[in-house]
């Protein structure tokens, strides 16, 4: 794998190394995200019908909180205009115009769609972040940072296994 020299920094190498050993390996150990966690608008699920919709790439980072390995997604390289949408429900979150390249690994945006999200603290890590979720089925996208580009400040920072894109 070939990483931008930029990128790879005490930080940045620190925090990719824990977000991948603690969500893709540890997945396993973390139970679903509750259906009563977060507004789910009728997209109450059975952890079994969300096994048999998914991907076990997705369903590890949509229902256990996991976090897929940077640079994996091709999500990463998409540039065309359009939607990303949840891959769990298909509700759009980011449009296209939004798409930053952060250089961390993981399709990131500076802003999201109205009322396409919901936020919680995470507090698995000594450094509390926000967690993001999707606003109608509740899957786990990812998280939302400080540090990110005009107009906003943010860095909505995806698992691109939670997105699907939709071209324009």
């Amino acid at each position: 794998m070939l990483l931008n020299r930029d990128w790879l920094n005490r930080r940045n190498f620190a925090i990719s190394g824990l977000n991948w050993l603690g969500g893709i390996c540890l997945a396993s150990l973390i139970s679903p995200i509750p259906a009563n966690a977060l507004s789910s608008k009728g997209w109450e699920l059975s952890d079994a019908e969300w096994r048999k919709r998914l991907s076990p790439r997705a369903y590890a980072v949509l229902r256990r909180a996991a976090t897929e390995a940077p640079f994996s997604s091709p999500l990463n390289k998409e540039h065309r205009k359009g939607v990303f949408s949840c891959a769990g429900c298909d509700l759009p979150l980011f449009a296209s115009a939004t798409k930053f390249d952060s250089g961390t690994g993981w399709p990131s945006f500076y802003d999201h769609l109205p009322g396409a999200i919901a936020e919680r603290a995470d507090k698995s890590l000594p450094e509390e972040r926000t967690e993001v979720h999707c606003g109608r089925c509740g899957g786990h996208l990812g998280h939302v940072f400080h540090d990110g580009p005009r107009p906003t400040g943010l860095r909505y920072c995806m698992n691109g296994v939670a997105l699907t894109f939709h071209p324009a």
